[in-house]
């Protein structure tokens, strides 16, 4: 089944529709269907715009059955796909094992939720012009806009490396002869946006806009990106970058690890963009494929689980053993890894062990009963529980990489290792390239980072030998099926 395609998105998005958003700033109310080309007449037509660009960001359901970390994660070495069976949700399934296709995976839901932002972002920037309204508020807008599409570039340069770049609305006619960029084409436009957006963007936003981007989280994205093309030649670049976010007195590292990831502490002084979820849409399976809650932490609970603490979850990502030995003396294990196994041993709780069971599960988005929803709709679709695209302890370590990759200062490169290990009571250790890859696994475990750095690193091949990982071919993923047909799209090597 077709689930979407970039040449018909000009036509489903020609109709702009809002979709009923929550999320703290995305506080729009919906005012029904408007044709795009009499829409963008005012500054607060320019904003829902601006709402529907965000709105990609917190994507849920469609073949995933969640938010992108679950499928991330199971393509790594950190969990496996799980669930109820070898072929519950198949999409997992397939990247978790390499058998993936053309035809049978989890890139169509990428591909869509990319396509979508891009489209929705080129069409903004090309109406803000034509709004009357504020200058500096209009210069925001634009810089927004400029980012989120550099971001979801990111996103498909990084899943697909040959993607078609559109930097404005395409024409009908154009739609059937489009062809691939360059990777190099690409992360050039992303530099190129987040340049442009940087002067624009605000140093910080007050509570009520939480989720908008701030000049820091672009400065961020901007050290990652050149980071990501592994050119040696630019690392003190990238470093400068992190550098001026990780120098702010903006951000600090919690004292506390396991406050960074709880519902009830979103927008930390560790948080540098987070992709907002909320249970205050009450949504119901009725509001398929809409839904604003985080569906992935319900998906990561123990299956048919009856005990304290937690909700019964679906049994996705269960840890792999892998995982579980390399953490198991270091001071985030029990904020990282659950073992219901041990628990139920102890008669403490009971649950049915899922496809790919270990017994250890994912704490992080774990389904907690505390923040279980109680104000409406159904309760698995409605967990309000955040994801830290960006968080400190991530942009220290990649600063501590980029230094010791450009030769850069060694002295600082050890001190944002040694604060990142600090923060947990660990001790110094050296600053070599292996003991921060070392440290980005153990820190940011089931983030949904571990995928990217493997590949990133040339790591790959070795990590996932055993999930039947094929070098040159499996570091991306197939073009979807649905868009080669008709096309001029190539498909990915291998596939």
């Amino acid at each position: 089944m077709k689930k979407f395609n970039i040449f018909l998105a000009a036509l489903i998005l020609g109709v702009l529709i809002l979709n009923s958003c929550s999320k703290d700033f995305l506080n729009v109310e919906p005012k029904g269907t408007t044709l795009e080309t009499n829409y963008y007449k005012t500054a607060d037509e320019a904003f829902k715009g601006l709402v529907s660009c965000y709105d990609p960001l917190g994507t849920e359901c469609g073949g995933t059955y969640s938010n992108k970390i679950g499928p991330l994660n199971s393509a790594s070495d950190d969990c496996y796909a799980g669930g109820g069976s070898s072929s519950d949700v198949p999409a997992w399934q397939v990247w978790n094992n390499y058998t993936i296709d053309a035809a049978t995976g989890i890139q169509g839901d990428f591909w869509g939720r990319n396509f979508t932002g891009v489209y929705r972002a080129n069409t903004l920037l090309s109406k803000l012009d034509g709004v009357p309204m504020d200058a500096t508020l209009k210069a925001r807008f634009f810089a927004e806009a400029k980012f989120l599409r550099a971001y979801f570039y990111f996103d498909l340069v990084r899943l697909f490396r040959n993607v078609p770049l559109f930097t404005a609305p395409l024409a009908p006619a154009d739609y059937f002869n489009v062809v691939q960029a360059t990777p190099e084409a690409v992360y050039a436009q992303i530099e190129k946006d987040l340049t442009q957006a940087i002067p624009d963007l605000p140093e910080t936003v007050t509570t009520a806009e939480n989720g908008r981007v701030t000049k820091l989280a672009a400065k961020a994205l901007l050290g990652k990106v050149i980071l990501y093309q592994n050119n040696e030649s630019r690392m003190l670049e990238a470093a400068a970058l992190f550098e001026a976010v990780n120098s702010s007195s903006n951000y600090h590292l919690l004292a506390d690890f396991g406050q960074i990831f709880r519902p009830d502490n979103k927008f930390n002084s560790e948080s540098i963009f987070e992709i907002v979820h909320t249970s205050k849409a009450m949504s119901g399976w009725e509001s398929w494929p809409n839904f604003e809650g985080n569906v992935y932490t319900q998906m990561c609970g123990p299956r048919a689980y009856t005990g304290p603490t937690y909700v019964a979850g679906y049994g996705f990502n269960p840890i792999t053993l892998d995982l579980v030995n390399v953490m198991k003396n270091d001071p985030r294990y029990k904020y990282t890894i659950v073992n219901i196994d041990s628990m139920k041993t102890a008669g403490a709780c009971n649950y049915e062990k899922s496809y790919q069971n270990t017994g250890y599960f994912v704490a992080k988005f774990a389904p907690l009963k505390e923040f279980k929803d109680t104000i409406g709709g159904d309760p698995v679709l409605n967990y309000p529980n955040d994801v830290m695209e960006i968080r400190l302890a991530d942009t220290y370590l990649m600063e501590a990489e980029a230094l010791v990759r450009g030769g850069g200062d060694a002295a600082k490169a050890q001190s944002y290792l040694d604060q990142v290990r600090a923060r947990v009571g660990l001790p110094s250790i050296p600053a070599t390239l292996d003991n921060i890859y070392k440290e980005r696994r153990l820190e940011l475990a089931t983030e949904g980072h571990r995928f990217f750095d493997l590949v990133r690193t040339g790591q790959a091949a070795a990590a996932l030998a055993s999930k039947g990982f094929t070098p040159n071919k499996n570091e991306i993923l197939p073009i979807p099926l649905a868009e080669l047909s008709n096309t001029k799209l190539k498909q990915n090597t291998g596939y």
